[in-house]
């Protein structure tokens, strides 16, 4: 720290909830910040998290009697196939505190405990309306900009492009980013919370470096994630790891007039944790919705395409403000009848029907026996209904097209 001056400001790159995080705790330590975004605006790829935000042990889960801790999340964790324990112990002890955080800190509402892919039990937080991740981040945004408004241990910069690291030795001393045709010099510790490169698909591109099998398929992430922070390491020499290891999300939603644009809209898992269903071409369930998106999305490449996420009206009630939202943006679409979603879908209607008795079965039995199931991961553990056979021709459906078709 001797090398880098003035050691009391604190450089953040990026401005999503990583970024606003690690802004605000600056502040609250009682230091300084500046944060420097390239967009317009901050929020980056953290206001599109539809689901929530994990966390075991929590005040909220207490409250509620879900009988979670560290160990149970980090054993779920190993068994959806980390191979860095040390590191997801880290996430897993730290979730409980990082989620009351942000409720105390920020006075935020994430009394909603859901349970999702991949997890054993409920821990996934969210508000009752909107999507958590938009709510979460603004708040910090918000608590942020107060803090630069009223004192001067803060500033926020977007349209700042950072391009250039300022060296002293070895050392990173501070970074120069470009504003309105000028450049600019920040000077103090780094830390960058910039994202990853999902939306680069350029010939030198890092995904045509690390994944180029994965070049052909569109993305949700926004055009910001490029991969800048990356690079701009590597171009000093700092090591990188795992930067092969690329994500490829289950449910990404189609729009009907643009059904080969780059960039979707993420399906929220929030979706499937719900109750919501993921039929093949015939109309028929092939994968359990709650595992692994690893999982999933390799269930769906052995399958037939077009794929369809379904809700009837216990999943979409629970769930109602995304599935408006999603119904406005033109990528979800609502039948009246389980008939007119069968119609549409070129399948018989008794085809939708055995599918959700047999659903809700092994959800019942689901319940009796958590390890149980009838798919190769974890199971369900939840009804898609309230009784069985009454899908029919008289349930209300919400249903959206996602990639593959």
């Amino acid at each position: 720290m001797a090398k880098v001056f003035p050691a009391s400001q604190v450089i953040v790159v990026g401005g999503g909830l990583a970024g606003m995080s690690a802004a605000n705790q600056a502040v609250e330590c009682g230091g300084k910040t500046v944060l420097l975004d390239k967009s317009s605006f901050c929020g980056g790829n953290s206001t599109k998290a539809t689901s929530g935000i994990n966390g075991a042990g929590t005040k909220t889960q207490k409250a509620k009697g879900i009988p979670d801790n560290a160990e149970v999340f980090l054993a779920d964790t190993m068994k959806g196939g980390a191979k860095k324990p040390e590191i997801a112990k880290v996430l897993c002890a730290n979730s409980a505190a990082d989620v009351d955080w942000l409720v105390d800190k920020f006075d935020l509402d994430l009394s909603l405990v859901a349970r999702l892919g991949g997890h054993s039990q409920p821990r996934t937080h969210r508000g009752a309306e909107r999507f958590p991740g938009m709510t979460i981040t603004y708040a910090l945004i918000q608590m942020l900009e107060k803090v630069a408004e009223k004192t001067d241990r803060a500033r926020i910069i977007t349209k700042a492009e950072v391009y250039e690291l300022i060296m002293n030795g070895s050392a990173v001393v501070g970074c120069v980013y470009k504003k309105g045709g000028a450049s600019f010099n920040e000077y103090g510790p780094l830390v960058f919370c910039s994202g990853g490169y999902g939306a680069d698909f350029g010939s030198n591109s890092l995904l045509a470096k690390y994944r180029p099998d994965l070049l052909h398929l569109p993305t949700t992430n926004g055009e910001h994630c490029t991969g800048d922070a990356i690079k701009m390491g590597e171009a000093i020499g700092a090591k990188t790891i795992d930067l092969e290891w690329v994500q490829v999300h289950p449910t990404g939603l189609v729009k009907p007039d643009d059904p080969d644009a780059k960039v979707k809209f993420l399906a929220a898992e929030a979706l499937r944790g719900v109750g919501g269903l993921v039929l093949d071409a015939e109309g028929k369930r092939f994968a359990n919705e709650l595992g692994r998106r690893d999982y999933v999305t390799g269930e769906m490449w052995k399958n037939k395409p077009p794929f369809r996420l379904c809700l009837n009206k216990a999943a979409s009630d629970e769930i109602i403000w995304h599935c408006k939202h999603y119904t406005g943006r033109g990528v979800m679409k609502f039948y009246e009848t389980g008939a007119d979603l069968a119609k549409d879908m070129g399948v018989p209607l008794q085809t939708l029907i055995d599918v959700h008795d047999k659903h809700y079965e092994a959800a019942k039995k689901t319940e009796k026996d958590p390890d149980g199931g009838s798919w190769p991961a974890y199971p369900s553990g939840k009804s898609w209904d309230e009784a069985s056979g009454k899908t029919g021709s008289g349930k209300k459906f919400y249903h959206n097209m996602i990639p593959g078709s």
